[in-house]
């Protein structure tokens, strides 16, 4: 069974849309996302620098965008599973059918918009920590006031907050972890410093016709399958203050017997993770058009 995933944010790199626009009709199809939200997804995806594409309020439009591209551009496929990290759980649910591509671009950006705004009230920041015992370092978290915002498996928890306490955690990691990582975000996202994004988001929500998803969708909540679109939006929302359980969505991928995970662009992430978590189950990071074909021959082969 193959499972599609999208990365979310910090998965970008300067340029990396670039290559996609030589696909027939990416660039137009791009062009009248940017229209719609008003933001420049052609320039931002090929020419900004890496601090201009770190600012919530780009990173997020363009990352769902350039997953939506790069899955069209697979042509008909229907994995048994979608999930997406963090930001990516939109992308999920328009591959899946809940939201069409256009009602997924409107709310990344009012979602992007609203947590830069949130981010911007408090100067705040997420770290990964690399290794160690997931409950010893959730109970260090706790200690120096910080959330464990992403739980990812395979040894990686994503902690946030203050720039304060990040400093705290990088002078004093918990026992066991080989690495604190500052993580190119804008924010302490997925805790209670992004609540203010809530009300924007759930107001955005109001003008959606959400359906049931047509592939089974995987939660960040809780790892959980969702059957009902409603449902899913209302996960959508509320996800933006509260943690992603990755390693449970993980979890879900194996109860359902997952042979293989494709990542869409940009990927990396999160086949790394399913790498280290998920032995024996076939990965591939969707970076590039030149990735598309043994893309294809993965789908064949485990749809």
């Amino acid at each position: 069974m193959l499972v599609l995933v999208a990365p979310g944010q910090g998965a970008q790199t300067p340029g990396f849309l670039t290559p996609w626009l030589d696909l027939p009709g990416v660039e137009d199809r791009l062009r009248a996302w940017s229209d719609a939200i008003g933001l420049d997804l052609v320039h931002y995806g090929t020419h900004a620098d890496a601090d201009e594409i770190r600012d919530t309020a780009i990173a997020q439009p363009l990352l769902v965008a350039a997953g939506l591209v790069s899955t069209a551009a697979l042509g008909a496929v229907t994995p048994g599973a979608v999930a997406g990290h963090s930001v990516g759980e939109i992308t999920a649910a328009a591959v899946a059918g809940v939201l069409t591509d256009d009602e997924a671009l409107a709310l990344v950006r009012t979602r992007g918009l609203a947590m830069a705004e949130a981010a911007a009230i408090t100067e705040t920041g997420m770290s990964a920590l690399l290794g160690g015992d997931p409950d010893v370092s959730v109970a260090h978290l706790e200690k120096l006031g910080l959330t464990p915002a992403n739980i990812n498996g395979a040894g990686q928890i994503v902690a946030a907050g203050t720039l304060e306490q990040l400093a705290a955690l990088a002078e004093d990691k918990p026992e066991g972890v080989r690495k604190v990582v500052a993580l190119k975000v804008a924010g302490a996202f997925h805790t209670h410093h992004m609540s203010p994004a809530v009300d924007a988001l759930a107001e955005a929500a109001k003008k959606l016709s959400p359906a049931d998803p047509k592939i089974t969708y995987v939660s960040n909540k809780d790892g959980r399958t969702v059957a009902a679109g409603g449902e899913i939006v209302d996960r959508l929302v509320g996800q933006v203050a509260n943690p992603v359980r990755w390693d449970l969505c993980m979890e879900t991928f194996q109860e359902l017997g997952v042979t293989a995970v494709l990542e869409v662009c940009p990927g990396g992430t999160l086949t790394g993770l399913a790498k280290r978590a998920l032995p024996g189950v076939r990965t591939l990071a969707l970076k590039t058009p030149d990735d598309l074909d043994a893309a294809r021959e993965l789908i064949a082969e485990h749809s």
